[in-house]
């Protein structure tokens, strides 16, 4: 026999009442134990004091302590209550939840009440009673039960379960990533306002070289070369900015696509990108802490599971099946004798279907769970090793971003004195107009890069708060909500047990 090892467990099963599910063994998380501490992420962050996290963990941070602007805070309200993705991922519980409960109503008898009336004609010679029409009435109850013998409602019910945890994990971590997405787009908003701010100062420089060296040409004590150098910077300048107040507004609109709804007129006053004062040490924690910090791997443990759990049903299918069907009412062949004495009418009718032969059909089914499960210990692992990944990432940029940024800081001010010590050698006649452009351009080109960088530099610490499984609650000391509570703002959704294991 391919499988011999059932008939072990069906007589264990027939001894205990137990499913045939194989005991669910976590895998072994497939990382180093560590997350990198030495050369690039050895260098730590600078911290203000106050911003702090004082050694807690992401996941006990709320996300109105890690950010520190009102108008960001506002617009993450915001977006919790209206966006329209995270109103699809509560709406995906409510729809798992109703699918574990038709899974779960298998394991009852089904109860129902019925009347009827039938009506016949037979042949006079074959009438005993010489009436060729005859009817019956009836009236009472049906009730049919599957005993689940091998258990294997119980497992089908149990993979709805974690199917449904599944879900659950899935929203929480569409909420936590929706938190990021906003703050990340705001951020961007603030660093294309700078970035307009030196266009802007830029542009007014260049186009007061432009003017001056216009008017030089025209008295002819200046070249043409230098007159279209001067307005090739304008030109570029003005090119730039409206390439960045395309980028502003498309920025907006792509925050207004996240928090549900357009802007609000009183959105309390916000920091600039310079004053966004956000966590910068918290702590990284141990890789097999994302066990229980990270919901994509919590979700991907619960799918697992449910996998596990579907095992057990195809094995059950290859033992015999047992249901029960009964019935209890009266039966008269007339309407108004239906209740008299003598009209009770019973049935009782067990049944037990043994698999004989299917074609391999139940062979294959087994063979299909087994693979599926596989499949899903794969993913699994998949799923730690891009959380670890990511946290790597993180914490290398983190690492860095304080050194690059200092490093442009001292380009800009070399670069703006640059620009100074050139105007001054072309206004005494030493260098030509060439070196005050080629100045202009560099200093231009560095303030760019400082404000992308700094932008960059906030974004990855939101990136690695989320990583490391912040953002779930508000306010720090919050017990945490379950997986699969209502929202609290935004699409309804029907209440919950705390633990959807507490309704089995």
């Amino acid at each position: 026999m391919r499988h011999p090892s059932l008939i072990a467990i069906a007589l264990a099963c027939v001894a205990t009442g137990c499913t045939f599910e194989p005991k669910y063994e976590r895998p072994a998380a497939p990382v180093a134990a560590t997350f990198p501490a030495s050369g690039v992420y050895a260098t730590q962050p600078a911290t203000n004091a106050g911003d702090t996290a004082s050694g807690r963990a992401a996941v006990d941070i709320g996300w109105r302590e890690f950010f520190s602007d009102p108008r960001l805070k506002r617009l993450i309200d915001i977006a919790l209550a209206n966006n329209r993705d995270l109103r699809v991922a509560v709406l995906n519980i409510d729809a798992a939840r109703a699918q574990y409960r038709i899974t779960r109503a298998q394991l009852f008898p089904a109860i129902n009440a019925q009347a009827a009336k039938s009506v016949q004609r037979t042949p006079l010679d074959l009438s005993p009673s010489g009436q060729t029409i005859s009817g019956d009435y009836t009236a009472g109850l049906n009730a049919s039960w599957e005993i689940d013998f091998w258990g294997r409602v119980r497992s089908l019910k149990e993979q709805a379960l974690e199917q449904y945890l599944s879900t659950a994990q899935a929203r929480k971590a569409a909420e936590i990533s929706l938190v990021a997405q906003v703050a990340n787009q705001y951020l961007q908003m603030l660093a294309v306002d700078d970035l307009l701010r030196i266009t802007d100062d830029t542009l007014k420089t260049a186009e007061s070289s432009y003017s001056l060296t216009k008017l030089q040409f025209d008295n002819g004590t200046g070249s043409e070369l230098d007159l279209r150098q001067a307005e090739t910077i304008v030109e570029q300048a003005r090119a730039n900015r409206e390439a960045q107040a395309r980028a502003r507004a498309q920025a907006e609109n792509a925050l207004v696509l996240l928090i549900g709804e357009p802007l609000p007129p009183d959105l309390p006053p916000g920091h600039g990108l310079d004053d966004q004062k956000l966590l910068t040490d918290i702590p990284a924690g141990l890789p097999s802490e994302l066990l229980t910090r990270r919901p994509d791997i919590m979700q991907a443990e619960a799918t697992l599971r449910a996998a596990n759990a579907n095992i057990g049903a195809a094995r059950a299918a290859f033992f015999p099946s047992i249901s029960l069907t009964s019935s209890f009412g009266t039966a008269s062949p007339t309407l108004g004798g239906l209740f008299k004495p003598g009209s009770a009418a019973w049935a009782f009718a067990p049944q037990i279907k043994l698999p004989i032969f299917a074609g391999g059909q139940n062979l294959a089914n087994l063979d299909l769970a087994n693979v599926q499960k596989r499949i899903e210990v794969a993913r699994y692992e998949k799923t730690i090793q891009s959380a670890f990944r990511e946290v790597a990432d993180e914490l290398a940029a983190r690492s860095t971003y304080d050194g690059q940024i200092g490093a442009l800081e001292r380009t800009t001010f070399a670069q703006s004195r640059t620009l100074e010590l050139s105007q001054l050698r072309y206004k005494n006649g030493v260098d030509s107009y060439l070196q005050v452009l080629t100045a202009q351009t560099n200093l231009y080109t560095v303030q760019q890069s400082l404000v992308n960088a700094r932008a960059a530099r906030l974004e990855n610490l939101v990136n690695l708060y989320v990583a490391l499984g912040g953002g779930w609650i508000a306010n720090t000391g919050d017990a945490p909500r379950a997986a699969d509570a209502p929202a609290t703002v935004g699409a309804a959704s029907a209440p919950v047990a705390a633990s959807a294991k507490s309704t089995d």
